[in-house]
């Protein structure tokens, strides 16, 4: 009986320890994305959005002569998808030069894959086989 009393105060003892130390904490989350990067001939789809080299972008990611985006700071129409050339991914085993601020292009664009502003792959439902000279010489936003 002694020891039934002893199991049972232990027992409540345990239970009021766990119920008086679960507290209810606050979780906060904070997104800060900050301003594009500025590149030459856009930036990479995906994080950390580092600048991507001349070519890896089609003429359709160009409105002007200005980079429509990609990413978080992607400002294309709903629905885009683009040629890029995966060549020039680090993805996909690039390592050549990457541009700096005012670089001078230094390879031309060979359509080999479609991709909509947040990186995913698809149809941009028209060909990329004629988009050989570079983005950055100005291009059009959108579908064609």
């Amino acid at each position: 009986m002694r020891t039934s009393k002893f199991l049972g105060a232990l027992a409540l003892a345990t239970g009021l320890l766990f119920a008086s130390s679960s507290k209810t904490t606050e979780a906060q989350i904070n997104i800060n994305i900050g301003p594009a990067p500025v590149c030459p001939y856009g930036y990479y789809d995906y994080a950390p959005y580092n600048c991507a080299p001349y070519g890896y972008y089609g003429p359709d990611w160009f409105t002007g002569g200005i980079f429509i985006g990609a990413g978080p700071w992607f400002h294309g129409p709903r629905g885009f998808y683009g040629h890029v050339d995966n060549r020039w991914d680090p993805r996909h085993g690039y390592a050549g030069p990457f541009p700096e601020r005012g670089a001078r292009p230094f390879e031309h664009f060979h359509a080999n894959e479609g991709r909509d502003g947040l990186g995913h792959v698809g149809n941009p439902g028209h060909e990329g086989g004629g988009e050989h000279r570079g983005g950055f010489a100005g291009g059009r936003g959108g579908r064609r």
